[in-house]
């Protein structure tokens, strides 16, 4: 954006749009109040030249600082135009050296995509290769394409763009923080916008996830293993950059796994999850089958798989239904 352009920016309407340049205003001593019709050009003509001077106000360079604020604050919070699509996977090698068996694998955006195979069998290799952006230079020589292209460095050496984040079935907290403050934190970090709106929707969408509800003054540290999770399904999902959400066996996390995986995907998230669990692995559009550190075969979830699908969730809608009964202390009957 040059400086003609800039100066044309009516304040009020890039304000608007871009709410954190306010901060770049108040930083450079520079008040809003009362001049948020004016353009930049005519904000900057009110100052008379004994002001420019006591300002020491190169307006020229106010225009090219704001407009690199603007730069790298949208890409700092994800909103560059350049958003992940689609990633594709080109195949490799397995542990033998033997070719991948498939063409290409491109996973789009809203889609879940599940990895399924024996402990040891190499689903981290695969993860290791999208969250790195591996381009023939990893263990497997797989290379990694985002939106069909080769893509920006960025993806692999950029400590603030981050492919790939990780929800694990281990996870604990040490901070010595309420719920609320500790998603406050994050939001923070991200500079949002409505952050008291967006704290409590992250909060009451972890409840609806977790067996058990919690307040936001709930220390961190005393949430239970299912619990934490949930919390951390909801911030990924509300709060990540990331465009892609990996799910590392989460059948024995306590959560509703149904609502996660509509909560991440109504957040335009691409779902990689690894699972052992049959329902999990039957609710992805696909899955990858890893053998000996290569993909052996994709698989489309078959309508047939659907209809086992339906019936596995009625079992598990029971198996939950009895375990709230346990926890509440009542007597197990026939549902």
């Amino acid at each position: 954006m040059n400086a003609q352009t800039m100066g044309r920016k009516n304040l009020k309407d890039l304000l608007e749009r871009y709410p954190f340049a306010s901060s770049y205003f108040k930083d450079n001593n520079l008040p809003l109040e009362g001049n948020r019709d004016l353009t930049l050009e005519e904000y900057f003509g009110q100052f008379d030249e004994e002001a420019r001077e006591e300002r020491a106000l190169d307006v020229d360079l106010h225009y090219r600082q704001l407009g690199e604020f603007i730069k790298q604050m949208n890409a700092f919070l994800g909103h560059e135009e350049d958003r992940v699509q689609t990633v594709t996977i080109l195949p490799g090698t397995d542990k033998s050296g033997k070719g991948e068996e498939f063409g290409e694998l491109t996973i789009a955006q809203g889609e879940i995509v599940c990895i399924v195979g024996p402990t040891g069998s190499g689903k981290s290799r695969l993860l290791g290769d999208i969250e790195w952006v591996a381009q023939g230079d990893t263990p497997t020589s797989r290379r990694i394409l985002i939106n069909g292209e080769k893509p920006d460095r960025k993806w692999r050496f950029s400590t603030k763009d981050k492919l790939v984040a990780q929800i694990s079935q281990n996870m604990n907290f040490v901070m010595d923080l309420t719920v609320y403050e500790f998603v406050e934190l994050h939001a923070e970090s991200r500079m949002v916008e409505n952050r008291g709106e967006t704290i409590g929707r992250i909060i009451e969408s972890a409840n609806a996830l977790a067996g058990e509800r919690f307040t936001p003054e709930t220390p961190i540290t005393s949430l239970s293993g299912g619990q934490s999770r949930a919390l951390m399904i909801a911030d990924t999902a509300i709060l990540s950059k990331s465009p892609i959400i990996l799910i590392d066996e989460i059948e024995n996390a306590g959560i509703d796994r149904k609502q996660a995986l509509d909560l991440l995907l109504s957040e335009e998230k691409l779902v990689l999850m690894a699972t052992h669990d049959p329902i999990l692995a039957l609710m992805g559009d696909r899955r990858i089958v890893i053998k000996n550190g290569g993909i052996h075969r994709v698989i489309e979830t078959t309508e047939e798989e659907r209809e086992i699908l339906s019936t596995l969730e009625e079992m598990d809608r029971k198996l939950l239904a009895y375990r709230s009964k346990l926890r509440n202390g009542e007597i197990i009957g026939k549902l």
